[in-house]
């Protein structure tokens, strides 16, 4: 499978599936991976010369190739065929929770593993009107206290008003890098953002919108649709 560096603009939606020309679908490197992947692949790549200079070197090398490899999978970033709805999934992963909120909003809460995408899209076309980092702690994000840790909370001004979605660092993310600032116009689905490693976005559906998915349910950044008519 091709693996580019991904631009600094977003990437236009690409086949989920493969083209009908027979093309395998294109898969970049998210963008924010750099200061991860960047010296692990270097580490790889000198490790790997100097073996050939003295076998004693491939007890580096191998788990550094390995790290390597590691870090093309956990940072990748393929094209998606956006999908139909109102709202769709920001994030790969698994439902984890779905809330009803005191003011009418309801809370669906994405669980996101180290094995998952960790770039995240935007659930509704719209305009951002705010990105807010907010400090906090590094607890496990599939833990009820992850609400005060790390996050960057969006609102978006949509069609159906105000959304809000929230990614929320786990143990091992210890980064959330936004792609986009307030003002920004956004397209549904478009990349928005990454989380390194595993972590937890959170979408409020509106008063009056209803769930479309179920707890434990998988779902697929740009793909899955939320909401229910």
């Amino acid at each position: 499978m091709p693996i580019s560096p991904s631009p600094h603009t977003s990437a236009p939606a690409g086949a989920l599936d493969a083209p009908a020309d027979g093309r395998r679908p294109r898969v970049t490197i998210a963008r924010g991976a750099t200061p991860w992947f960047v010296p692990t692949l270097a580490t790889a790549a000198l490790t790997t010369a100097l073996t050939r200079r003295n076998g004693k070197w491939a007890m580096a090398a191998v788990p550094a190739c390995a790290l390597s490899a590691g870090m093309l999978w956990f940072f990748r970033d393929p094209e998606r065929e956006i999908g139909a709805g109102r709202v769709i999934s920001p994030a790969d992963g698994v439902v984890q929770s779905i809330d009803a909120w005191p003011d009418g909003r309801t809370r669906v809460a994405i669980f996101m593993s180290p094995l998952n995408v960790h770039v995240n899209r935007a659930p509704l076309p719209g305009t951002v009107t705010s990105v807010e980092h907010i400090a906090g702690g590094y607890v496990p994000a599939f833990n009820k206290d992850s609400d005060r840790n790390e996050r960057v909370v969006w609102h978006f001004d949509t069609e159906i008003g105000d959304i809000e979605m929230v990614q929320i660092a786990g143990a091992v993310a210890r980064r959330i890098v936004p792609y986009m600032d307030a003002g920004t116009k956004v397209e549904q689905g478009e990349r928005i953002g990454l989380i390194r490693f595993g972590s937890r976005v959170d979408t409020y559906l509106p008063a009056g919108v209803e769930v479309g998915v179920e707890v434990g349910q998988k779902t697929t950044a740009g793909v899955t649709r939320l909401d229910r008519d």
